[in-house]
Formats: structure tokens, sequence, C-alpha cells
């Protein structure tokens, strides 16, 4: 259904460090980066599509975060939205919300919200029911 989301940025290097160690723990991995276009693309592995992709806007505009977006990227699991949530603490994030059950989406929603460097609202969720010892 997604071919790829593209997300403005500002400052190519910080972004790039934020979401690369993000994307990590995701289990994604870089397609492509180019420093000098600037931008670059994650995927999952062996997997054309969708996209994530950040650069900066190609209408050379200053990018901004939109009021009201929000990208939500899938974990496979709880203890992986919790160490991306302490991943983007680390790497500059803003946060938005702290890991945890939110019963009012459904009774397994876990999620974690924050905002990148230049203030794109982001959520880390997984959608499994608890995970043994949690």
């Amino acid at each position: 259904m997604i071919s790829h989301v593209f997300i403005g940025i500002r400052d190519f290097k910080l972004a790039f460090d934020f979401y690369s160690a993000l994307m990590v723990e995701l289990g994604l991995v870089l397609k492509f980066s180019d420093a000098e276009k600037p931008w670059a693309g994650w995927v999952a592995s062996g997997q054309p599509r969708p996209l994530f992709v950040i650069g900066l806007p190609f209408n050379d505009a200053p990018a901004s975060a939109g009021n009201g977006q929000m990208i939500a990227l899938l974990a496979a699991s709880r203890e992986t939205v919790r160490r991306c949530h302490a991943v983007a603490m680390a790497h500059g994030a803003i946060d938005e919300g702290q890991p945890g059950l939110r019963p009012h989406y459904h009774p397994h929603y876990y999620g974690a919200y924050f905002r990148d460097p230049d203030g794109n609202k982001l959520c880390i969720c997984c959608h499994h029911a608890e995970e043994d010892g949690e």
C-alpha cells in the first residue's frame, strides 16, 4: 500500500546519525545514502519497498514539521519499542510519550512517541500481546 515515506530534514549529518541508530534497532537496512544530494533511505532486508527516506526538501524551502502529522514505525516487540525510544532520546529526540500500553487504541497496542531533531513526530509501536517475562 505504501511505496515510501519522505521526511524533510535541515541538517543531513544530524538526521542521518539519528535515523541510522533508530533503523538498526528496527532491523531496517540502509538502501542508499548520498550526502551530496543529500538524502538516505532504509528498507527491510531483501525488500525493495516500502522505503523510509530522509532528505532536504526538493523545493529548497526549509523543512518544517507538520502539525498533526506523524509516522508510526512497526516494531517486532515491546522490547524493541523501548530500545528505539532510548536510542531516540540518546540522539536528541524530544519525548512525546514514554513506551507503554495504549489500550484506547486496542488491548495490545504498545507504543512510544517522540520528535526527531527537526521536530517530526514519530511513533514506534508493537501490536502483539505481552511477551513472556514482561
